[in-house]
């Protein structure tokens, strides 16, 4: 990730809006990583009809993610009222201007001209849908990314992982991974360089907008930092002085 948009993850407000009819709810945590990535998510909405059984596999994720569902009734057999409904309220959302970004999940074409006219007020538009996305919406965004490489992102790290527990370790002395983990690989992902290193101060952001609750203390620690270091298994880490500051970076351990 390029290092001008790491300033970004403090200022630019984005909305996160889902096409629940063309989204894979296992991906939401890695969608909203990723979304995470250029801003601060403030706007979570996911459209669909709700008294469809098609919906059900996002009802348990949304609550945990703070994810709002917009109701949108199926008034005709074959048309897809979703899309409406959404480009109603990022429209709403675009002259409120309480964001100056979008990240529109769909990989529906009938977003195209939404992109567009997103990208013409100047305001930043990022796209996440599968590969079979027409290329007209994917161009139409300043970036657009594959689902199928959030699956890949997904797949490759729970191998790593299970990797990681078995190696120098018999099936008795394995211990089990500390949950936090999780989260802290998620705020690197969101915070990290193209070297693969991480500003620690940048990472404590992303933890924020993960879950407003995370706090070093729950893990017996007082410092972010002395969390970091606790886990020298899973994280490698290093400082740099800047103008009398040290700065503190962090890198995951393959």
């Amino acid at each position: 990730m390029p290092d001008e948009q790491h300033p970004t993850l403090l200022r630019r407000k984005i909305a996160i809006l889902i096409d629940g009819d063309n989204a894979q709810s296992s991906l939401l945590p890695q969608m909203l990583v990723e979304a995470g990535k250029y801003g601060l998510v403030t706007v979570r909405r996911i459209y669909g009809d709700w008294t469809t059984s098609s919906m059900n596999s996002w009802k348990d994720v949304l609550n945990f993610h703070a994810v709002q569902p917009i109701q949108q009734f199926r008034y005709t057999i074959g048309k897809n009222a979703t899309d409406s409904a959404m480009i109603i309220d990022a429209m709403d959302l675009l002259h409120s201007g309480v964001v100056d970004g979008f990240c529109l999940v769909s990989s529906d074409s009938d977003y195209t001209r939404l992109a567009t006219r997103i990208r013409e007020t100047g305001v930043y538009v990022m796209g996440i849908g599968a590969k079979k996305t027409p290329k007209p919406f994917v161009n139409a965004c300043d970036v657009f990314v594959y689902t199928e490489n959030l699956d890949a992102e997904k797949k490759a790290s729970r191998v790593r992982t299970q990797r990681k527990s078995t190696s120098k370790k018999t099936e008795t002395e394995q211990e089990q991974e500390p949950e936090s983990i999780t989260i802290l690989r998620q705020a690197h992902e969101m915070a990290v360089q193209e070297d693969g290193w991480a500003r620690l101060d940048l990472m404590g952001n992303a933890l924020a907008q993960l879950d407003p609750g995370f706090d070093p203390r729950t893990y017996g620690h007082r410092q972010l930092s002395r969390l970091m270091a606790s886990y020298k298994d899973y994280f490698q880490m290093r400082t740099q002085e800047i103008d009398g500051s040290t700065l503190f970076y962090v890198k995951i351990k393959e």
